[in-house]
């Protein structure tokens, strides 16, 4: 099961939080786990360089995108290698969405078609879609017409 996806900002303020069976009381607990361990790592990563990390028997795959680090948390059947593919999928849609990798106000200008990009990859905790051609078919926003 995915457990959960974040994305922060440079200083570590969340952009985007997505929790998938952790108790909440727990969630301020991997908030600030993820945050450290970002802090830490991601200081002179290169652009989608990916790092892993395991904790409490989960497992952790981050980047750094443009100005934005995003998290992925999984456990089970979601592996470091699984999670590696979830996060490029997601990697390849944020940049899709922005145009290319994102400073945090283009990734805030762009926040609703990243969380519809973001749903239709990661469903309730399970990995959904991975095609980015089908992710951005099914994001694309149209207006509403007249029946």
């Amino acid at each position: 099961m995915l457990l959960a996806v974040l994305f922060t900002n440079t200083e570590g303020n969340i952009l985007v939080e997505r929790f998938q069976g952790v108790p909440t009381e727990e969630r301020l607990h991997w908030r600030s786990f993820l945050v450290k361990l970002g802090a830490h790592n991601l200081r002179r990563a290169k652009n989608e360089e990916l790092f892993v990390a395991s904790h409490k028997s989960v497992y952790i795959v981050y980047t750094m995108l443009g100005d934005v680090s995003i998290y992925v948390v999984g456990k089970d059947e979601y592996d470091e290698l699984t999670l590696s593919e979830v996060i490029y999928v997601i990697t390849s849609s944020v940049k899709d969405a922005c145009g290319k990798p994102p400073t945090e106000r283009l990734f805030l200008d762009k926040y609703g078609k990243i969380c519809l990009c973001l749903d239709e990859i990661v469903w309730k905790g399970l990995l959904e879609n991975t095609d980015k051609s089908r992710i951005r078919r099914l994001t694309r926003l149209k207006p509403p017409t007249d029946v």
